[in-house]
C-alpha cells in the first residue's frame, strides 16, 4: 500500500473501499493490524509528542481522516485521491464484521454512550456480534480491562477515547487483547449514540467540520482548534517555502 511522508509522519493514501478491502484481507489471514487515522491535530501534536509519534509509526496502515491534512498533503505535491473518515470506516467494517460474523468490542466513553452505541450498531447491522463493551475510564485498572477483551473472543477492537491516550493504550497492550484489528475511533461512539451531532455532508467535504464541532462545544473545543490550525498553517507556509527555495536553487545550479 502507498505511502507518503509529511512531516514526518508516514501516512497511507488508499480510497475508502481499498482500506475496507486490506482490513479485511489482512483478518482473513490473522494478521494483526493496528490502525491509526490521522488529522490535523494529531499531526500537530506529533511534532512534539514523542510517544504519540511513535505510537502512529507502529501502526499498520495509517488513514488521513480530515480535510485539512488532504489539502496540505496536496499542496506540497502529494496525490492524496480523498479523504478516510474514521467514523465512516468504523461503520464499513462494522458491516464487514456482521457479514463475516466476526465479533467486535467496544472500548470507550461513558458507560451509558458505550451501552447505546452497542445497542444502535446492533439494530443497524443485523447480524453483528457484540462481545462486549466497557467503558473508557479505566486507568487505574488497565490489564483488567485488557484481560476482558482477550476473554471476550473479539475479532475487532473499537477505542473511543481522545487522543494521545487511546494511541499509546493500544500500542502498550496490542500483543495481549488476542483481536485481529484494533482501531482507534476518538469521538465516534458519540455521534453513534446520537450526543453529538456529525457536521453536514457539506461542511464535510469542505474541510469545516471542526468548525460544527467548534459550535456545539466552544468551551471544550475552541482552544483546541485555533491553536493546532495556526500551527498546521504555519508549518504548511514554511514547508512551502522551503520547497520553493530549494527548486529555485536547483534550477540555477546552486
Amino acid at each position: 500500500m502507498k505511502r507518503i511522508e509529511v512531516f514526518s509522519c508516514s501516512m497511507n493514501t488508499p480510497t475508502m473501499d481499498e482500506t475496507v478491502e486490506w482490513i479485511g484481507s489482512r483478518i482473513d489471514r490473522r494478521e494483526f493490524t493496528q490502525h491509526v487515522v490521522v488529522n490535523v491535530a494529531k499531526l500537530v501534536h506529533m511534532q512534539t509528542d514523542a510517544e504519540l509519534a511513535e505510537s502512529v509509526r507502529a501502526c499498520d496502515i495509517v488513514n488521513i481522516d480530515g480535510m485539512g491534512v488532504v489539502w496540505g498533503a496536496r499542496l506540497l505535491g502529494f496525490p492524496v485521491p480523498e479523504r478516510v473518515a474514521g467514523v465512516d470506516l468504523f461503520e464499513r467494517l462494522l458491516q464487514m464484521a456482521a457479514d463475516r460474523g466476526l465479533p467486535v468490542y467496544l472500548l470507550g466513553a461513558t458507560d451509558e454512550v458505550v451501552a447505546r452505541t452497542a445497542v444502535v450498531v446492533s439494530t443497524r447491522y443485523a447480524g453483528l456480534k457484540i462481545a462486549g463493551y466497557h467503558h473508557g475510564y479505566f486507568w487505574d485498572d488497565e490489564e483488567s480491562v485488557v484481560e476482558a477483551i482477550r476473554r471476550s473472543g473479539a475479532k475487532l477492537l473499537f477505542v473511543a477515547i481522545t487522543s494521545p491516550k487511546k494511541e499509546s493504550f493500544i500500542n502498550r497492550w496490542k500483543h495481549r487483547l488476542g483481536v485481529d484489528f484494533v482501531m482507534g475511533v476518538g469521538g465516534t461512539f458519540d455521534v453513534v449514540a446520537g450526543k453529538v451531532r456529525r457536521a453536514p455532508l457539506w461542511m464535510q467535504r469542505s474541510g469545516l467540520e471542526w468548525a460544527y464541532r467548534v459550535l456545539q462545544e466552544p468551551r471544550r473545543m475552541w482552544k483546541r482548534y485555533f491553536v493546532t490550525n495556526n500551527r498546521f498553517a504555519l508549518m504548511l507556509l514554511r514547508a512551502r517555502i522551503a520547497s520553493t527555495f530549494n527548486r529555485t536553487a536547483a534550477e540555477h545550479g546552486e
